[in-house]
């Protein structure tokens, strides 16, 4: 028995000398670790901070100032602006520039003084489901310090400000019609770049890649070979996830197909060039492996997925620009729950062109160093 554990130990310091003599294991073992914890660090918080919200004071009375004052001076909500009618309101929802609007009627200060409840109705941006629910929260408790404050000023009246909360886009708030078209992007993610970030290191691996130079076929046909089994299966696969998310899991699919299916297009364009960039740089299939899963992760982090982009960083913000999951979410879920058509994607759809287009043509130029 001690001689078995000798040999055990003796292996295992062999293996641990092996994986730390190599510089490239060695940054492998020290950077990435602590680049995911600064993107985790910095990008993934459950905290709301500076909601957009915009107002519809019907009122105008000292009361209602009073009112907004408490969420604009509040470091949870912005105020964006004041609009005077209601197509303004449904717009600055539709667009995406308010989480939350506020509607406050004529009689909100009279029915206060006169000691009866006033309503106010909040309507939020329900396409993210966990962000319009932190909201509601939020807007709960200020106006609960709202009533307080009333209470004592006004003895022994007891006037109360009462939220009607309505959800746009997710009447309920059903927190599986955000996640599932999520999770769709990040499965067609997976495929694709799994397809493409492993198919040059293989070649190398078996030994195949040689034969390449000795073939008639130019560079740029074998990067297109390599780049179209990733379309093919990144679009089967997206299709099938489609599927199932509609009649499995009934999530109410109210947009354009059309719409759909080219932002599925411009998102392969961009990550089966991304995953032909890892291969082209890997020697084996486990580093291509470690390249994929390298990306994958802060892109999933970066893309909004979890946590509104607005609440990062402005320097992380500006890095999720980079991110195609980012991109291609809003797509999912604009074509899910917003019904909406490609008109309304194009802000969408030349990003991940743009992308695509530059991975590609860097992942083609170390395609022919390594034919070269």
């Amino acid at each position: 028995m001690h001689q078995i554990f000798q040999r055990v130990i003796a292996l295992a310091i062999k293996e641990l000398l092996a994986l730390l003599r190599d510089s490239a294991s060695r940054a492998v073992l020290i950077g990435p670790p602590i680049i995911q914890l600064l993107v985790f660090g910095y990008a993934a918080t459950f905290e709301l901070k500076h909601v957009p919200f915009v107002v519809y004071n019907q009122d105008q009375g000292q009361m209602s100032r009073e009112f907004i004052a408490r969420f604009s001076g509040s470091p949870t909500f912005d105020l964006l602006r004041v609009v005077h009618d209601q197509k303004s309101l449904q717009s600055a929802i539709d667009d995406k520039s308010a989480l939350m609007a506020m509607d406050i009627g004529p009689n909100f200060s009279a029915d206060l003084e006169a000691g009866r409840s006033a309503h106010i109705q909040l309507i939020l941006d329900g396409r993210d489901s966990n962000t319009a629910g932190l909201a509601i929260g939020y807007a709960q408790s200020i106006v609960t310090t709202f009533n307080q404050t009333q209470i004592a000023a006004n003895g022994a009246r007891a006037p109360a400000a009462v939220l009607l909360n309505r959800a746009w886009f997710n009447p309920n708030l059903d927190s599986r019609w955000f996640i599932i078209p999520g999770i769709c992007g990040i499965l067609t993610l997976l495929v694709s770049l799994l397809t493409t970030g492993l198919s040059v290191a293989r070649e190398r691996e078996m030994g195949t890649f040689d034969q390449l130079l000795v073939t008639p076929m130019r560079p740029s046909e074998i990067l297109l070979g390599k780049a179209l089994p990733g379309f093919l299966v990144g679009t089967v696969e997206g299709s099938l996830i489609l599927i199932v998310s509609v009649f499995w899991f009934h999530i109410p699919f109210t947009g354009s197909l059309l719409a759909l299916y080219f932002g599925l297009f411009c998102f392969l364009l961009s990550t089966v060039g991304i995953g032909l960039m890892i291969s082209s740089l890997a020697a084996t299939q486990q580093q291509g492996l470690l390249g994929v899963f390298l990306f994958m992760v802060p892109a999933i982090v970066l893309s909004g997925f979890s946590t509104p982009i607005a609440n990062m960083p402005l320097a992380v913000q500006y890095i999720t620009l980079i991110d195609p999951l980012r991109y291609f979410l809003i797509i999912l879920r604009g074509c899910f729950l917003e019904g909406g058509s490609a008109a309304l994607f194009w802000p969408q759809y030349w990003p991940l062109v743009l992308i695509g287009m530059i991975s590609m043509i860097i992942a083609g130029r170390l395609f022919r160093s390594q034919l070269a």
